[in-house]
């Protein structure tokens, strides 16, 4: 399972956490937020993994010639981390089984949608691209907190829309942008008690990211092969799928 969603991650720009957690939750039976916690930690070793594997594609020159874009909603996106997790601690099973599940649909619609989009002029400029970019780094890094995603999903289609980078520049620049969001949720799981999973979970959480790993490498290698057009309606179903099993969990 590692493999596979590290494949996803590396091919499209995203972490793989948004199919990791349902399986998590669904097939290994983790609680809630166990599930988040665990699903950060193998996110963050996909995508240190993923932007390195992605550097024959696009090469890390390109990256740091777009570093405004990155720290533009970094300014947002770490603040959104820090109170994300926050509010993950405090929510009841109950609640954030069925917020996961919201966000999954969510996920879904903006995978469909959102990556159709085509690089071409930003649609806000100078100061009002600023705040829109500080403001939706923000929300997108609530989401990351409160899914353990790595938020590509989210990030990628902001980059093109918003900024008008190329889709596999955005890939890139989105896995940039989540390596110190993600970062900075995982310190402030540490400081709730549920942390203790990973400690409890060593030998699993080392064999998974070993395979997502493997998965981003994988990944890369197709990076640029197999259309969007395929891929993201299908991982739109899967996401489907696995809300309405996260919800009834």
């Amino acid at each position: 399972m590692g493999a596979i969603i590290g494949a996803l991650g590396g091919l499209i720009g995203l972490g793989g956490a948004e199919f990791r957690l349902p399986i998590l939750i669904g097939l290994f039976n983790f609680a809630a937020l166990e599930a988040v916690i665990l699903n950060k930690a193998m996110s963050l070793v996909v995508v240190a993994t993923a932007l390195p594997f992605r550097a024959g594609t696009v090469p890390f020159s390109a990256v740091a010639d777009n570093w405004p874009i990155v720290l533009n909603l970094l300014a947002g996106s770490l603040i959104g981390a820090w109170f994300g997790a926050g509010w993950a601690t405090k929510l009841r099973s109950e609640t954030l089984y069925k917020v996961i599940a919201i966000m999954l649909v969510a996920i879904a619609i903006v995978l469909v949608f959102g990556h159709d989009a085509t690089a071409g002029q930003p649609m806000l400029t100078g100061v009002s691209q600023l705040i829109a970019g500080v403001f939706a780094g923000f929300i997108i890094g609530i989401v990351a907190s409160l899914l353990g995603v790595a938020g590509g999903e989210l990030l990628i289609p902001t980059l093109v829309l918003l900024f008008g980078a190329d889709i596999k520049l955005g890939g890139s620049l989105s896995l940039a942008i989540s390596l110190p969001t993600m970062l900075v949720g995982f310190t402030r799981y540490s400081r709730d008690r549920s942390f203790s999973v990973i400690s409890r979970n060593k030998a699993f959480l080392l064999i998974m990211a070993a395979g997502s790993i493997v998965g981003t490498f994988v990944g890369g290698l197709l990076l640029g092969i197999v259309p969007n057009a395929v891929l993201l309606p299908a991982l739109a179903i899967i996401l489907l799928i696995s809300a309405v099993k996260v919800w009834r969990h």
